[in-house]
Parts: C-alpha cells; structure tokens; sequence
C-alpha cells in the first residue's frame, strides 16, 4: 500500500507501508523531487549491471527527508507551510516515509529505531525552522 498525504493539491508526503509488494521496479516520487524514492523486487540471480553514477549538476532548494521506521511505533504530524496542524499519521516497524514538503514534527509512541536520510550537506540552524506542536488534545490521526 502506497498512500499520498496532500493538501491544496500540495504534496505533504509519501508513505509506503511495510506490506508494499510489487514484481520488478516501481518509483513512487516525481521526476522533479529532488529526493527520490523507489522500489525493486527481484527474482534470485537478477543482476544490476555495475555502474558509476556521472557527475550532473543539480540545484536543491528545499530538503526532503526519507525516513525508515526500523522498530517501534512513531506518529507524524503533518502541518502546512504556514505550519498549521492538519492532520496525523501512525507509522510502525517497517513502513516508510518521503517527507515532501509542508512542516512535519513526530512523536514516539513506543521505543523506535528511526533510519534518515536527506540530501546534503547539512546546513546546522539554516536548515530548519522549528515552532510549536499541535496540542495533543487536537491530534487527529488518519487511518
């Protein structure tokens, strides 16, 4: 299961679930995003042709985030630009999140093991700005 989280027409993020499952390749991410994201089953034997990868010039303006929920059970707050609280998702062992665009903050509903990765390199205090979280009485999780 792949799921857009939007608003406005505006994509927020990309969640695939730990039961995502598909023969051959599949990339979930516009040609435009600057962080992309994709998928590959293959049959035992398939080989990868060796490669390098040629050096292309690329401009990224906004960072976008991938994260990988290793173990435990984390729900992620999705606000819009103007960092209004929309809505909430659980995420648990296994699944995957594309943060696009929009702000987003997290909270650990068990002890979770989270792997990130976003483009570089790091800018230190440019990188983010951060505000308040949404009161926990107004939490609205989607299914």
């Amino acid at each position: 299961m792949v799921e857009e989280i939007k608003y406005k027409n505006n994509l927020l993020a990309i969640i695939v679930s730990s039961k995502f499952e598909k023969e051959g390749i599949a990339f979930f991410t516009p040609n435009s995003f600057s962080q992309q994201l994709g998928y590959m089953k293959r049959e035992k034997d398939y080989v990868i042709e060796p490669h390098v990868h040629n050096p292309v010039k690329r401009e990224v303006v906004w960072t976008q985030e991938v994260l990988f929920i290793k173990s435990g059970k984390v729900r992620v707050d999705f606000y819009d630009e103007e960092k209004i609280y929309l809505k909430s998702r659980v995420l648990e062992k296994g699944d995957i999140i594309l943060l696009a665009s929009g702000g987003h903050g997290f909270e650990m509903l068990e002890e979770s093991e989270i792997i990130e990765v976003k483009q570089g390199p790091y800018s230190g205090d440019k990188d983010k700005t951060r505000f308040e979280p949404v009161d926990s009485k107004k939490i609205q999780i989607i299914e």
